[in-house]
């Protein structure tokens, strides 16, 4: 017997729907926005999802595009689009904001990187140092850049330290760069590259593409602009946030006002305004950041 064929499937018909108002590229046809930084490194935005928004417009409407649709027909009360945003972004409602995303360019020291790779919420390819070879490139901060240890915070400090001390760093900061050459005798010996790699510093530069949603780079931005991150990769948020801001202007106003720049209360801390009592915890750490938000709130 002739074996029975399955039937053909059909292919379904692919209409094509013209835009209701002409359509702009968000970058304004760049190929790429890119900021350098410590000599050796950059923050480059090299894509936008939407690239392309009506004329007039930037990537925010693609945040509202996608929170009326989830609202239905309620949404008709909402005539300002930048009013819909800004509650969005006060009441915490998150998803519209992951319908825009940015795709980066990123040269850093892997020190920095190591701190960034910290946050999983992004899509990452990095320069792979067993298939290549590192580049020459070395971050060495200047004489007043090199600080002294916070005795209040344990993972750095903003004070500039003595100039001997800062010295005495860039002299070891130097010693191990040279290992570069080492690096350099081992792989012409035979040495993989996979292992050769290993003695390197890190304070060489690595790179990498980095895409994510608008909400979780605004995460990553509240954390990383904090005065408290280390002041190297804060240097990256800023140039990050810089790019950012023509293509989403609304939301990134939203996220200064409302994270950025706005404070979280908690219970303990809400009940001390209005008793005028002082903070119901033994906690010294809960206490030294009430101490720090009262002059933010005239207290």
């Amino acid at each position: 017997m002739t074996p029975t064929m399955p039937p053909t499937k059909t292919e379904h018909v692919i209409k094509r729907i013209e835009p209701e108002a002409p359509l702009i590229d968000v970058m304004g046809g760049s190929a790429r926005w890119e900021i350098s930084l410590h000599k050796h490194g950059l923050v480059a935005l090299v894509d936008v999802m939407p690239r392309m928004a009506p004329q007039g417009q930037t990537a925010d409407f693609a945040i509202v595009q996608a929170a009326r649709v989830s609202y239905g027909a309620g949404t008709k009360k909402v005539h300002e689009d930048r009013g819909l945003i800004r509650y969005l972004m006060r009441h915490r409602h998150t998803t519209p904001f992951e319908m825009v995303e940015f795709k980066f360019h990123v040269a850093m020291p892997i020190f920095v990187a190591r701190q960034w790779i910290r946050h999983r919420t992004a899509n990452v390819n990095e320069y792979s140092a067993r298939y290549s070879i590192v580049p020459d490139r070395f971050y060495r901060p200047t004489v007043e850049e090199v600080r002294k240890q916070s005795k209040g915070n344990r993972q750095g400090g903003t004070e500039p330290v003595d100039d001997a001390s800062a010295q005495e760093f860039l002299t070891y900061l130097e010693r191990a760069e040279k290992h570069y050459h080492d690096y350099e005798h081992l792989l012409e010996k035979g040495v993989t590259r996979e292992l050769a790699r290993i003695g390197l510093p890190v304070s060489v530069f690595t790179q990498w593409y980095w895409k994510c949603d608008l909400h979780n780079i605004f995460h990553f931005l509240s954390l990383r602009l904090d005065d408290h991150a280390q002041q190297e990769i804060r240097d990256y948020a800023r140039a990050m946030f810089q790019l950012i801001r023509p293509i989403c202007p609304v939301a990134c106003e939203a996220f200064e006002d409302y994270r950025l720049h706005g404070i979280h209360l908690s219970r303990l801390e809400i009940e001390t305004i209005k008793t005028g009592q002082p903070l119901a915890t033994d906690n010294k750490r809960e206490n030294a950041e009430w101490e720090a938000k009262k002059p933010r709130l005239g207290l």
